[in-house]
């Protein structure tokens, strides 16, 4: 994971070696393990698309391991409950600043 500590903006690699920007909205703590809930960036070709829709709350959790460099890594919740759980405490906290929906909130 690297940080842009001025803009709370983050580049992760997915499984595919493709990079991705995402902002940080929040971070929370829940049963001693730190989460984050982040928004995806886009680029000037695909801002216009996703204008038209609606943004997408991305969760992870922030792993106990660290990389050669001393930086965390981000991981997907596999358990549902967990995810449930963590996914509803973040739109209770941010539903002032965003409009949700049921399907508002994914795992990347």
């Amino acid at each position: 994971m690297e940080n842009n500590e001025m803009q709370d903006i983050i580049n992760i690699l997915d499984e595919d070696g493709k990079e991705h920007s995402l902002e940080i909205v929040d971070a929370l703590e829940y049963n001693d393990r730190q989460y984050l809930a982040l928004l995806p960036m886009y680029d000037e070709d695909e801002a216009q698309e996703q204008l038209e829709e609606s943004g997408e709350l991305v969760i992870l959790r922030v792993s106990n391991e660290q990389d050669e460099d001393g930086q965390d890594y981000l991981e997907c919740i596999e358990d549902d409950d967990e995810y449930k759980t963590v996914s509803e405490m973040f739109v209770k906290r941010l539903e002032e600043e965003y409009d949700f929906d049921d399907e508002s909130t994914s795992e990347e």
